[in-house]
């Protein structure tokens, strides 16, 4: 026999009239949280229409669902009534959160209309509980409510789940946290409170509402809980798509966590070509796979993107990599995929937008496509695509020269785009800032074990031995070479951070660079501590570039002398182009470098775990950072790495500065000090 919550998770949605066949708000809401669309249904209500009517058509919402609830439990028990009832409270939850969280301040409710509404729903489910608990099904307990709530928090913990890096994700640790609080008597009501306030008492959300900064998930999992956070970003590529699926096997069988969304089962079996030779179509059908997963990520953050006018809510999605080089090819897919995904959100948004203005434009995809800024042809796939109206992240940025350039494809793609009155969308300029400082810390370390070697005769034995010491022995002993164990044991796998007690103590040996270890210590942390900053720095030098505010004016200027355009349409084209730091390894990378114009953080979900214990710990002041990406660093730092730290200097100078070409189009555009 089937527990309660194992009937819960098993019920499938059914499916859906086209068009639908609504008469009102209430009762389109109504309609799709009873076919099992409840969180479709509670995000119809996040929509700039709804001002003014919040608390009306909620309590309408309250009345037939309740008379709904009530009715349910008077018919013979059965599997139905449980279905029904589970999704009565799951809808009735997911519009309390999508009140209390980040979602309120895009759309505009006030705080109390908002309140008042978020109340109203409280009072509703503390009776539909109570009500449970007195009927043969209860028998003085809840357990509809409690499956609904231990499902929700189930699915939260899936974050990281398989795919676990230290500390865990955010996500993950947040549902542990609102766990300890529910109150078994009154289940709902203890969730509720218990997550609001961990809404509204998490970092992200308090730079959010203050305006700090905008951020991104750069995880395919977990993300109607960040949007409630403030995250109004996705990243995603094929490897982030695969952990999706390690995380969360349920994405084979079909999306019980988001609405309308196909499995992937189903889609591949409809391809049988495909299937008869998956090896000759194996791009082929990781395309298929990536695109289901992202389906999943669009319908997240539809409302936001909807009511933002696609200023919030994109999400990246990386083009082949394999034809990367391929202009033709990459356009070719990046338009197919933007095709497949219109026709897709045609039909989710005749659901999430049924009764509203027929003015709003439908089916027009919140995705921006990753571009890969190592290939040459990035800069026309850039250009082209953003001439479309189809926003662009370029990805596999680490040096000030390659973001500038890209950046300014992206302004004359974006310029021919809306001198047509294309509707332009937030755009991206990644900076793989950990990457950059793991390349650099790499280099650092061979030259100082080459060196180190010069003094040893059995240079292997030595190696092997400092191996043992990082847990890098058995792969070291794979390798034939001396060069290739160097190389091996200076990854990032080994040496990150660079100032580990292994490598001092083979340091001081060797007299490399001094015979004591306490300096040979105090020399390595110097060094790790500047070499953290290397991203830090380009991210600070490209936004201050473009768009530091004595320089805006400037590029608006220049923008409209260039390409003919208005004041107002350079200014658009300008205002929805953002960095986006990534990959990063450390708290300061995301805090050092905030801004809230023109900057978007995407965040690994154990990297928000880190940034979020590092606002926990006492004497931690938000404001501190407010605009912090305009902050000059210790002037020391960039000092060191272009004249002390010889073995690298050569290296980040190349990564810090622009080319001949494009101090021309700086000075032509009257931008200066940037001719170092």
């Amino acid at each position: 026999m089937k527990t309660v919550k194992e009937i819960i998770s098993s019920a499938m949605p059914e499916k859906l009239e086209y068009p639908p066949p609504s008469e009102d708000h209430a009762g389109h809401i109504v309609y799709l949280a009873s076919k099992g669309y409840t969180k479709l249904a509670a995000d119809h209500i996040l929509h700039k229409e709804m001002h003014g009517h919040l608390r009306e058509t909620v309590g309408n919402v309250i009345r037939q669902l309740n008379f709904t609830f009530n009715y349910s439990f008077i018919q013979e028990k059965n599997e139905r009534t449980i279905i029904l009832c589970g999704r009565i409270y799951n809808v009735l939850l997911n519009i309390a959160l999508n009140l209390a969280g980040f979602e309120k301040e895009i759309i505009g409710f006030s705080d109390e209309e908002a309140e008042d509404a978020i109340k109203m729903v409280m009072d509703a489910l503390r009776g539909m509980e109570e009500y449970e608990r007195k009927s043969p099904i209860g028998k003085g307990d809840a357990p509809i409510a409690k499956a609904v709530v231990e499902i929700f928090l189930s699915e939260m913990k899936k974050v990281m789940e398989e795919y676990y890096r230290p500390p865990g994700s955010m996500v993950a640790y947040v549902a542990r946290e609102i766990e300890k609080k529910i109150d078994e008597k009154n289940v709902l009501n203890s969730f509720l409170t218990s997550a609001i306030e961990q809404i509204r008492n998490n970092v992200y959300y308090r730079m959010s509402t203050a305006g700090m900064c905008k951020f991104g998930n750069d995880y395919a999992l977990g993300l109607r809980w960040l949007r409630h956070l403030g995250f109004v970003q996705v990243s995603t590529n094929p490897s982030l798509a695969a952990i999706a699926y390690t995380d969360d096997p349920t994405q084979w069988e079909g999306f019980r966590e988001e609405d309308l969304c196909s499995d992937f089962k189903t889609i591949i079996k409809e391809q049988k070509d495909l299937l008869e030779d998956p090896e000759a179509f194996s791009d082929d059908i990781a395309a298929y796979a990536t695109e289901v997963s992202i389906w999943r990520n669009l319908v997240v953050f539809r409302p936001i993107a909807i009511a933002s006018k696609m200023y919030h809510g994109m999400i990246s999605l990386q083009l082949n990599p394999n034809i990367a080089d391929n202009y033709e090819e990459s356009v070719r897919y990046a338009l197919k995929f933007y095709k497949d995904a219109e026709d897709f959100l045609r039909r989710y948004d005749s659901y999430l937008l049924w009764g509203y203005s027929e003015t709003e434009e439908r089916g027009r995809p919140n995705i921006v496509f990753k571009v890969a800024g190592s290939s040459p042809a990035s800069i026309d796939i850039t250009r082209k695509l953003e001439s479309l109206g189809i926003g662009t992240n370029n990805t596999v940025t680490f040096t000030v020269s390659q973001e500038v350039e890209l950046i300014l494809a992206k302004m004359e793609g974006r310029a021919e785009a809306v001198k047509k009155g294309i509707p332009l969308t937030t755009v991206y300029e990644t900076n793989m800032g950990g990457r950059l400082d793991d390349h650099l810390r790499e280099v650092q370390a061979e030259k100082l074990l080459s060196r180190a070697l010069e003094k040893i005769k059995d240079k292997e034995s030595a190696l092997k031995d400092l191996a043992a010491k990082l847990n890098a022995l058995e792969e070291v002993e794979s390798k034939e070479t001396v060069e290739d164990m160097i190389r091996t044991i200076s990854s990032r796998k080994y040496l990150r951070p660079i100032n580990k007690e292994p490598l001092i103590e083979f340091l001081a040996r060797s007299g490399v660079p001094f015979s004591s270890e306490e300096k040979v210590k105090d020399f390595l942390e110097k060094l790790e501590h500047d070499i953290e900053h290397c991203g830090i720095l380009v991210t600070k030098r490209v936004y201050e570039i473009f768009f530091s505010p004595q320089n805006v004016p400037k590029w608006i200027s220049y923008l409209s002398s260039k390409y003919g355009l208005t004041s107002k349409q350079a200014e658009e084209v300008l205002k929805g182009i953002d960095v986006l730091p990534a990959s990063k390894r450390h708290p300061r990378e995301t805090l050092l470098t905030l801004s809230g114009t023109n900057m978007t953080h995407t965040e690994f979900p154990n990297h928000q775990m880190n940034v979020l214990s590092t606002s926990l710990e006492k004497g931690f002041d938000i404001q501190e950072y407010r605009e912090s990406v305009l902050k000059e660093l210790d002037p020391g730092i960039l000092r060191r790495l272009t004249e002390e730290w010889v073995d690298i200097k050569e290296e980040f100078i190349r990564s810090y500065e622009l080319t001949s070409h494009q101090q021309e189009i700086l000075k032509e555009a009257e931008i200066q000090d940037w001719s170092r």
